[in-house]
Formats: C-alpha cells, sequence, structure tokens
C-alpha cells in the first residue's frame, strides 16, 4: 500500500526518509515516537477512512509497515486485524 509510505512521510516524524525504509524495518529504531504515532494514526484514518480500535492502539501495531499494512488491509476489509 503505497498510500502509507506517502502518511508515514508525511506524519511520522522520522529521522529516515521513509521511501528508503524495508517494510518490516522497525520504525521506532527509525525515529517514531509516541507523538509521531498519534500523527500518524490520525493520517491513516483520514487516508484509509478508517477507525483504529482501541485494541490496536498499541507500538505493535505500528512497528513497521508491515505491520501497518496488516492493520489498516483488516479495517478496510471490514474485520479488525
Amino acid at each position: 500500500m503505497a498510500g502509507i509510505r506517502s502518511v508515514l512521510a508525511e506524519c511520522g516524524g522520522l529521522a529516515v526518509d521513509a521511501g528508503t525504509l524495508a517494510i518490516d524495518d522497525d520504525l521506532y529504531a527509525a525515529g517514531l515516537t509516541s507523538h509521531g504515532c498519534v500523527g500518524l494514526m490520525l493520517g491513516l484514518e483520514e487516508q484509509f477512512d478508517v477507525e483504529f480500535p482501541e485494541k490496536l492502539l498499541n507500538r505493535r501495531t505500528f512497528e513497521s509497515i508491515a505491520a501497518i499494512r496488516d492493520a489498516v488491509r483488516g479495517l478496510v476489509g471490514g474485520g479488525e486485524a
């Protein structure tokens, strides 16, 4: 999902270019903070017209592009990841 990288670049506040990250790279090691995570979540909700349920509001959901992709796919598909 290319949209995830663009939201990550715009809202994540990373110390590195989101385009250079592998899908399984640790986003927290790349500079994602709790504040950046909130911005990222809000950006993803707007981009994909979803709402993250409370059970997905944890570090693991936002630890990598792959984890975000899986969560968003679950939400877009109508089920919770």
